[in-house]
């Protein structure tokens, strides 16, 4: 037990160290808004099944996106569930092709019953990631050959609490009704900056220029969650799951500063660099059915839609410090499919309890972008598949999955992931009162 503290205690810092630090990609997708996403794929628990989340629930591990999955945790019990991964990334257009690769801790969650109804979890995971270097070359009249430097790192991470509830059933079996909600709290620092280097030109009328401006982010987002199950004959069960955002405005505190070699262009003199922009989260609904023959067989399909994706920032500021930004707001939908084989915890062989999972996933509007006097809609897609093996006669579980995602196209920038990972969900009794010593 000593050493499941020391462990998740090593995790926790190293996921906050994650949100102030760079993690090694070269993202260009990443310099728009507040980053790029980080979830619901960093999971192993997601990434097995394709992405789907909406009816996952379980008395060993822990599904974060749906907070009515806390209830399957049974009493008397302790869930510790953590995950690493590692990521292999190619970027690519039409002409020019770059690769990358990082690993980091993926998320440290815990889960416990208050009573036989009411059930708790809480935990971190990464939420976004920025982390990007680029420069351009560009020529304007009055002068010569310009060069670009753009540049960003840091990222937010996501630390949240939760309950659900048992309305209907108290276990794995029969009719079963839970609901449940989650209290997110985001936090993390992002820095970006951007500078003009005059080339060939006489510096007493073109001086090179230099912008930069940090992002600070904490901020409370909550979401709600049902989950349903209904036996159908002896053979099959049904299940659904429903998720809501509801609309939320918060204020993010950002700090820039605007200089040449000999003076300071913003902000102007006695006035505050500091200044407050926001982000806005939009209702989001998602939904999703199970279906399950003889505890042997899972199918599951989500959907999932908002009126944007992610978190929209708006910078306060009424000049833009680093240029108009290209993200807009549009209609976001995500579509997933999963199947499992499920092992059996009666099987008399090791190979019969080893449950296997794969599926896949669409994101329509994941980003879209206002470029060249028109939008553009950057679209991602992509695969997964899983083993689950159980440890100590199937109350712990060992989950490694491989899956694969395409961002973007290559007539303007595609990302290619693949992602390998890993996770250990542990489930003690802790809460039994020994009769013999």
């Amino acid at each position: 037990m000593k050493k499941r503290f020391i462990i998740g205690f090593l995790g926790f810092i190293g996921l906050m160290g994650n949100s102030f630090a760079q993690n090694g990609f070269n993202m260009p997708y990443s310099q728009f808004g507040i980053g790029i996403s980080e979830q619901p794929y960093n999971l192993p628990m997601v990434t097995r099944m394709g992405g789907v989340v909406q009816t996952r629930s379980g008395k060993n591990y822990i599904n974060p996106f749906n907070p009515a999955s806390y209830g399957s945790i049974q009493k008397e019990s302790f869930v510790f569930d953590m995950g690493a991964g590692i990521q292999m990334t190619t970027l690519s257009d039409n002409d020019k092709r770059m690769k990358d690769a990082d690993g980091n801790i993926s998320y440290l969650m815990v889960g416990f019953p208050v009573t036989d109804w009411m059930k708790v979890a809480g935990g971190l995971m990464p939420y976004s990631a920025t982390d990007y270097e680029s420069v351009a070359i560009g020529t304007g009249p009055g002068y010569d050959t310009v060069k670009n430097f753009y540049n960003g790192t840091g990222g937010t991470s996501q630390l949240f609490i939760g309950s659900s509830f048992n309305l209907l059933g108290n276990g794995l079996e029969g009719r079963r009704l839970q609901v449940g909600f989650n209290i997110n709290y985001l936090t993390g620092r992002i820095e970006r900056g951007r500078s003009y280097q005059f080339l060939h030109t006489d510096t007493t009328y073109f001086m090179n220029k230099y912008y930069y401006k940090e992002t600070k982010i904490s901020n409370f987002l909550f979401d709600l969650g049902v989950q349903y199950w209904e036996p159908l004959g002896e053979k099959y069960t049904l299940g659904v799951g429903l998720t809501y955002k509801p609309y939320r405005k918060c204020n993010v505190n950002d700090k820039a500063v605007i200089y040449t070699a000999s003076d300071t262009i913003y902000p102007l003199s006695g006035n505050s660099p500091k200044f407050t922009s926001t982000l806005e989260q939009d209702h989001t609904i998602g939904i999703g059915v199970s279906l399950e023959r003889n505890k042997r067989w899972l199918v599951a399909a989500d959907a999932s839609f908002a009126g944007w994706s992610g978190l929209k920032y708006t910078e306060g500021s009424s000049n833009p410090i680093l240029g108009d930004d290209a993200f807009q707001a549009g209609p976001w939908s995500r579509y997933a499919l999963g199947i499992e084989k499920i092992g059996s915890m009666d099987a008399s062989s090791y190979w019969g309890r080893i449950s296997l999972s794969l599926g896949a996933h669409l994101e329509q509007g994941a980003m879209r972008l206002y470029l060249q006097g028109k939008e553009q809609v950057v679209n991602e897609w992509g695969a997964g598949l899983g083993v689950t093996l159980p440890m100590r006669k199937g109350q712990s579980l060992l989950t490694l999955s491989v899956g694969y995602s395409r961002l973007g196209n290559k007539d303007l920038l595609q990302r290619e992931t693949l992602t390998f990972g890993i996770s250990v969900s542990t489930c003690e009794r802790w809460f039994v009162k020994r009769k013999y010593n």
